[in-house]
């Protein structure tokens, strides 16, 4: 497919290192203003408008023409961890739109102009099913442009080698309750690829720690009230991350064949696994996981819309869409039902393009075992970026964070809808039925990327 960027207009902030007169000028004039303070809200509600507006005018939808048709666009979700105030009446925003088709494309906007009065400057698909088109490098003065794929560094395209360190921020933000409440929260532990150190803990009650058993995960529970509604829970941590590599510990395997609920094993999964690997049965596991692990990346696509974000292997399979738990869920039912001990493991990826901000939610991944090993795959980042196909299997980068292990997580107390399908987001119920409590992820890097080289 041909590079579709459509540009509507031209951001000089972004095509130079220093100002000319003219815009020193202009700079001098709205400094002297009087400039209403601009928050993420009101970028936010300053691009809906926006979208809302061209939707009308598209008669119900958002158009944007390629090189090569004309898309018809409705917008999924704007990405709130992305919005950015630039300067004086000048702002960013990153929406996914979908298109009729069912692609969905990631869309950057740059607006100008005040809360309630913003405009859209420029409009450039940056991505097509989570694949990029290009992607963004930052100068010395902390500007930024376009650096194509062809040209990025892996640093880049999300991959920090050898180690990464960091402040990580789990935020929560309680809902309203008119009953009393319980949540499970994941309390990420040190481990020989991670060293954490939870820093700071602000809650509005307090709290147990409680042990999950098969995996090993530690977990912090809250009773809450209605009183509470509205406060937030907020932990910190330090972490210092290393890259992971194929590696031996003393982890029984023969229990990673066991089928989950919404990773069941044999039939449908049985057939096509064999049907994948085919010959490669005589060229031993580590070729059959490969063949499984390609399989994946040929024929799903990374689409957040459907019956995405539960890690059904199920749906996976029939739909061949989803996010990062769909695409592992199948590859891990696909390996056990071959005889390949395969397991779970969810928690945060730190962008390695920038040193501070909000995290696109949670990211999941999977390993094998093979020749006595362990061996990390990411299958959705290979997907995304098929140039880091090969290091993704067989490595997983240090700009991570591994909150909790494993899947159908059974705590006492536990939650009365039973076993928990995997924790990275809160867990929560109101009166036995579950809720929903607003979950922000952020980082600020201790240290530049050991990979990055800036200009």
């Amino acid at each position: 497919m041909k590079n579709p960027i459509l540009i509507f207009g031209v951001l000089t902030l972004l095509m130079a290192c220093n100002l000319n007169t003219k815009q020193q000028k202009e700079e001098k004039q709205l400094t002297e203003k009087k400039v209403p303070n601009v928050v993420t809200s009101d970028i936010e509600a300053g691009i809906k408008a926006n979208i809302a507006k061209k939707v009308e005018e598209g008669g119900g939808y958002f158009l944007i023409t390629t090189e090569d048709k004309e898309l018809q666009l409705q917008l999924v979700r704007v990405h709130t961890e992305y919005l950015s105030n630039l300067g004086p009446q000048r702002h960013f925003a990153c929406v996914d739109l979908a298109d009729v088709s069912g692609d969905v494309y990631d869309v950057d906007f740059f607006l100008e102009g005040d809360p309630g009065s913003m405009t859209v400057t420029e409009t450039t698909l940056h991505k097509l099913n989570g694949k990029p088109f290009y992607t963004w490098k930052q100068r010395k003065d902390k500007t930024w442009y376009r650096m194509p794929i062809q040209s990025a560094s892996t640093d880049l395209l999300g991959v920090v080698e050898g180690e990464d360190a960091f402040e990580f921020r789990y935020e929560v933000t309680l809902p309203e309750m008119a009953a009393p409440a319980k949540m499970w929260l994941p309390l990420p532990q040190t481990d020989r690829f991670q060293t954490v150190e939870l820093l700071s803990i602000a809650a509005p009650v307090a709290h147990r720690i409680i042990k999950e058993k098969k995996y090993g995960n530690s977990v912090m529970y809250m009773a809450l009230s209605p009183e509470h509604s509205g406060k937030k829970v907020d932990l910190v941590y330090d972490v210092k991350r290393l890259e992971k590599n194929p590696y031996m510990d003393d982890t029984d395997p023969l229990p990673y064949l066991d089928a989950n609920i919404l990773m069941p094993i044999g039939d449908r999964f049985e057939v096509l696994s064999d049907s994948i690997i085919g010959d490669k049965r005589k060229e031993g596991t580590i070729m059959q996981a490969r063949a499984l692990y390609d399989y994946i990346i040929d024929n799903m696509r990374y689409i957040k819309a459907g019956k995405y974000g539960t890690g059904d292997a199920v749906y996976a399979c029939s739909a061949l869409t989803g996010n990062c738990t769909e695409f592992h869920s199948l590859f891990i039912s696909l390996a056990r039902s071959a005889g390949i001990p395969s397991r779970f493991a969810v928690g945060a990826s730190i962008p390695s393009d920038r040193d501070e901000g909000g995290i696109d939610g949670y990211h999941c991944w999977a390993e094998f075992y093979a020749e006595g090993k362990w061996w990390p795959v990411d299958i959705s980042e290979a997907n995304k970026y098929t140039a880091l196909a090969t290091y993704y299997f067989g490595r997983h980068p240090a700009n991570r964070i591994e909150f909790t292990q494993g899947r159908d997580l059974q705590l006492d107390p536990g939650p009365h809808s039973g076993p928990i399908n995997f924790l990275a987001y809160p867990v929560m119920e109101i009166d036995k039925e579950p809720a929903y409590p607003k979950t922000f992820f952020s980082f600020r890097r201790k240290t530049a990327p050991l990979t990055s080289d800036s200009l």
